[in-house]
């Protein structure tokens, strides 16, 4: 028999919980003794609860799915449908659905039997007031607390996603309200932008203001990873479907079953890879490297792209059928330059963030700073921004961060020499790309691995850039 001791719970602490709890909620008996029924119904009531009662399992069934109630008292053992028949057909609707089961065998298989099916607790008859009161105050002070972690936990994504994509422009605010509306919906989202715009930023947001925020968030950058791996990665694949396949492996839209599935670089893939995404996206359903069968899946998409698709699409390199699916609520970042009077508020943010991460005190900006980092053209947008700032407060041992704190280039308002002779009116893509490379690789002093981090892409696809580019020999690549 179950008691009261068992659950360690003192009358002041129920009275408490009590107090901070909302201990009213509503409770659907089910008994085949109308006797029992009565005495519950008036028990439970004087304890300020709504209830409900039946004295059929069959015909409460459709009422409990329906849901609306704290919990469900169910006996064990009625004609028609039993309680843990009762059980497993409610908890395969609302499988958070709260239910204790009352039973006159006293057997510890039967608890079990319960507990396994998902009864949050069980009482066996006969039963002491005292010991039901306890009982039935547990689960569902346990279900309210369950409730509101949960709640505290989404609300809290959406605090510290949308914080986290800093600024109070016009165009940033507008933005912010345009990723409020498209959380709201399912819809494939296609974020486009320049290079460290905050695209990553803005994919955490959508997911953590969405339906899906309790389901995983998986992300995976295109360009990172070679074709040939590129497949198997997304899509999984069969033991033995290639040297090397010594098992099976879930693919990474499997992983994001139930939840969002961002890729980023979404133009850097084959032909072949942009054939298999559209139809993931027709019928929600994958392939397997080697296997027939197909596997279906419930994945939001969100791709990004910093180059322009249309131009993909008319030289042939990207499927203009996918491009049409994948824009179906497209997302434009403004880059940094036309949002600079975000940048007090970046810098400072940077400042605090760094100092408290490298455990260093305070650092007071002066005004000049703020004044000259508003006239550079940031070429690489907010993260080159952040990285200017870690390197200024590491190299710099004094509390006050001024011009001495940074280099010639930023200060004189001029990125570098590639990046002047970029045709600021009609850029290309291949032009601004080459300069970002060459920004980068001369931040990181010549190391191309590191450079390829930053850059987040594969270290063979920067050499191949490099030798596109006829970069190679260039001074910074040292």
């Amino acid at each position: 028999m179950v008691t009261a001791d068992a659950f360690n719970v003192s009358a002041t602490a129920e009275d408490s919980n009590r107090d901070r709890y909302n201990m009213s909620g509503k409770i659907f008996v089910v008994d085949d003794e109308e006797s029992m029924c009565n005495f519950m119904a008036i028990m439970l009531q004087k304890e300020g609860y709504e209830v409900e009662v039946s004295q059929s399992g069959r015909t409460a069934v459709d009422k409990i799915v329906s849901g609306g109630y704290d919990l469900v008292i169910a006996d064990m053992m009625m004609p028609e449908m039993t309680g843990l028949e009762l059980l497993t057909e409610v908890k395969a609707t609302n499988p958070d659905q709260g239910f204790i089961v009352m039973t006159a065998f006293a057997s510890v298989e039967s608890a079990i039997e319960a507990m396994k099916l998902g009864a949050s607790d069980y009482i066996t008859k006969p039963f002491k007031i005292d010991e039901i009161k306890l009982i039935i105050d547990k689960v569902i002070f346990h279900n309210q607390i369950v409730d509101e972690n949960k709640s505290l936990k989404k609300q809290l994504g959406k605090i510290e996603n949308l914080e986290a994509f800093i600024g109070m422009s016009e165009p940033v605010l507008k933005l912010k309200e345009l990723v409020k509306q498209v959380a709201r919906v399912d819809s494939t989202v296609l974020l486009r932008g320049e290079s460290g715009t905050g695209k990553d930023i803005l994919t955490r947001a959508i997911h953590a203001l969405s339906d899906r925020s309790s389901g995983p968030l998986i992300t995976i950058n295109c360009a990172a990873i070679p074709e040939t791996l590129l497949e198997s990665e997304l899509f999984g694949h069969g033991k033995g479907a290639f040297t090397g396949a010594i098992r099976n492996k879930d693919g990474l839209f499997k992983v994001a079953d139930g939840g969002t599935f961002f890729l980023d670089e979404i133009g850097n893939t084959s032909l072949a890879i942009q054939v298999k995404l559209l139809r993931v996206l027709e019928e929600k359903k994958i392939t397997p490297v080697g296997e027939t069968e197909q596997i279906p899946v419930d994945v939001r998409l969100i791709c990004a792209t910093n180059a322009e698709l249309e131009n993909d699409v008319d030289a042939g390199r990207f499927r203009a059928d996918l491009f049409y699916r994948l824009n179906v609520i497209p997302i434009q970042i403004p880059p940094l330059r036309e949002r600079i009077e975000d940048i007090p508020l970046l810098v400072d943010h940077f400042v605090e963030s760094f100092c408290a991460r490298h455990k260093l005190s305070g650092k007071i900006v002066l005004p000049e700073v703020y004044n000259f980092l508003a006239h550079y053209g940031w070429p690489g947008n907010v993260r080159e921004l952040e990285n200017t700032i870690e390197r200024a407060v590491l190299m710099t041992k004094s509390d006050t961060l001024s011009s001495s704190s940074f280099p010639k280039r930023i200060i004189q308002g001029k990125p570098d020499g590639l990046v002047n002779n970029i045709d600021h009116k009609n850029p290309t893509l291949e032009s601004i790309e080459k300069a970002y490379i060459h920004w980068v690789l001369e931040q990181t002093d010549g190391n191309k691995s590191k450079a390829a981090r930053t850059l987040g892409i594969d270290a063979s696809t920067l050499y191949r850039k490099l030798d596109k580019y006829k970069m190679g020999k260039e001074k910074v690549l040292k």
